[in-house]
């Protein structure tokens, strides 16, 4: 007898199992080409980071986050802003009230400037308390100087890009300080400003660098900045080099992968700045004047002088010691720490002492930038900056008198 055989079974519905294989070998095809797997490897799953890792290792990761801010809405301005004397000023306004959630994006971008240096500010502190300009990340150091040498730059120069009369005359004095510079001065004073006064020129320029030049810079300075912190690893509160004490497995006794432990960390941390930030940044975006003055709500105007010029709040302890000085000020300062110990936790009396006397000195600086430059501000102005640099002027001597303490030999967690 004939058997009947049933007719060829419909092909099943794919249930998204060939996606799978498809997306590994597109990865191992990428990996051929480009390195990602050992780049992900070597700089975040087997990059070791020290164990006692506090408060204040969040701010590197969270300057980095408000830089990709900045770029983006930055991004987002140069669409609408028309650079020029007369289109300045005008465009900034049709951002705040006629393009789509332009306000928005303006003070992202103005209040981001701020936080940047808040989170920036409070890196480089971490790096004076655990010492962690010393040997062997001098280099490390000196990039992040330069990293912000060129935020201060590009700071000044998209300061001044809406033309209000407030970015008009701080232009104005700014520029004119590399007047100061002996023998080349003047001529340089007229080169930046590519006219015998602030004009469309200079406004030209400021754009130039501040979307294109100066941005390049700083993104090629971060990623030296992490390159090297990478290559000597990060410094630690107990001011420990971990690599010194490894395993069998040749790991670090005292450090743990970046991945997965310091990335949750770092986002947990960025979270609640966002969060700050988004109370600013909604509710006081100009913070009662410190991160946008009410005469930049006007348009620049030369033969109207604001009552008190004065530069946005982080650059005022170093405008407070311009105008402290009078005589010009040229040369460099070498910070040379001689102490035997690296982190504040275990140095004596007397570093404790400068560090505390250096940062009353640069708060003071800065509240006195804001005041005007006349009777007891300028005496106090002139105390805190001798204070200022005394600081790193006896560096040498008084870490070298200073009474340390015994160094543990292993990361020390401590309760507090």
């Amino acid at each position: 007898m004939a058997v009947k055989t049933a007719p060829d079974a419909p092909a099943p519905l794919s249930t998204g199992v060939v996606a799978e294989p498809a997306a590994r070998r597109f990865w191992a095809w990428l990996n051929k080409r480009m390195p990602v797997d050992e780049f992900i490897t070597s700089q975040v799953t087997d990059y070791f980071a020290p164990k006692n890792f506090n408060i204040w290792y969040f701010f590197g990761s969270i300057a980095l986050g408000v830089l990709v801010l900045q770029l983006l809405s930055g991004i987002y301005l140069t669409m609408f802003y028309k650079v020029g004397e007369t289109t300045s000023f005008d465009s900034v306004e049709f951002i705040m009230r006629e393009v789509n959630y332009g306000w928005l994006i303006r003070y992202l971008h103005s209040t981001g400037a701020s936080a940047f240096f808040i989170v920036v500010y409070l890196h480089m502190y971490r790096a004076l308390l655990y010492g962690s300009y010393r040997a062997p990340r001098e280099l490390l150091w000196l990039i992040g100087m330069l990293v912000y040498l060129a935020l201060m730059a590009e700071a000044f120069m998209g300061y001044v890009l809406p033309w209000g009369n407030m970015s008009f005359w701080g232009a104005q004095v700014i520029v004119n300080l590399f007047g100061t510079i002996p023998g080349i001065g003047p001529g340089l004073v007229e080169w930046i400003r590519g006219d015998y006064g602030i004009a469309d020129a200079t406004l030209n320029r400021f754009f130039a660098l501040h979307v294109a030049l100066i941005p390049l810079a700083l993104l090629l300075l971060v990623v030296l900045h992490l390159a090297a912190l990478h290559e000597t690893g990060s410094n630690n509160p107990d001011g420990i080099e971990i690599k010194d004490k490894a395993g069998r497995d040749g790991k670090p006794l005292d450090g743990i992968p970046f991945h997965p432990y310091y990335t949750v960390k770092d986002v947990f941390g960025f979270g609640v700045f966002a969060v700050l930030f988004a109370i600013v940044l909604f509710f006081v975006p100009t913070l009662g004047g410190l991160f946008l003055e009410a005469p930049n709500f006007e348009p620049a105007n030369p033969l109207s002088t604001p009552e008190h010029i004065a530069p946005v709040w982080y650059f005022t302890p170093y405008y407070a010691i311009l105008r402290a000085v009078p005589d010009q000020r040229l040369g460099a300062l070498l910070m040379l720490d001689r102490s035997p110990v690296k982190s504040i936790r275990y140095k004596g009396w007397m570093s404790r002492t400068a560090l505390t006397l250096f940062t009353v000195a640069f708060v003071a600086l800065g509240y006195l930038g804001l005041q005007p430059a006349e009777g007891l501000y300028v005496v106090l102005a002139r105390i805190f900056t001798v204070i200022y640099f005394l600081f790193f002027l006896l560096m040498p001597f008084y870490t070298k008198l200073d009474p340390v303490k015994p160094v543990p030999e292993r990361v020390v967690y401590h309760a507090h």
